[in-house]
């Protein structure tokens, strides 16, 4: 997934240089980088993707791992049953809040308002965040 992630990433830098808005990939890529987004905050080039990645240990142990090695982008969805994993992950490394991307998904059966929020305020609460 990981690679699925910097491949598109890939590809969004190619069009990058093809006509604005589009971000420009910084000349070296790294677990690091970031790029400048239109309003001006800087989003991490690279991620790490926990589909596929057990709960407990494995999940856990990755985004650890991950953070560590200046991972600061982590991908995961309510329906990879890992957002808690991820979450002690995010609580144990120390690294502010602010300095992280965390983005999850919903299932299809929680889209519409109601059902939407319903479905963030449990992943939230699962990743132990106030926002994603």
């Amino acid at each position: 997934m990981a690679s699925l992630l910097l491949l598109l990433l890939a590809a969004v830098a190619l069009l990058s240089r093809a006509e604005p808005p589009y971000a420009e990939l910084p000349a070296e890529l790294s677990p690091t980088a970031t790029f400048a987004l239109n309003d001006g905050l800087k989003m991490p080039v690279l991620g790490l993707g926990v589909y596929m990645s057990q709960p407990g240990d494995e999940t856990y142990n990755a985004v650890k791992w991950a953070l560590e090695a200046g991972y600061r982008m982590i991908d995961t969805a309510a329906i990879y049953r890992n957002e808690e994993s991820v979450g002690k992950a995010i609580a144990d490394s120390g690294i502010p809040r602010s300095e992280l991307w965390i983005t999850t998904k919903l299932w299809g059966s929680d889209h519409g308002y109601d059902a939407a929020i319903r479905a963030l305020e449990t992943s939230l609460k699962k990743l132990k965040l106030d926002y994603v």
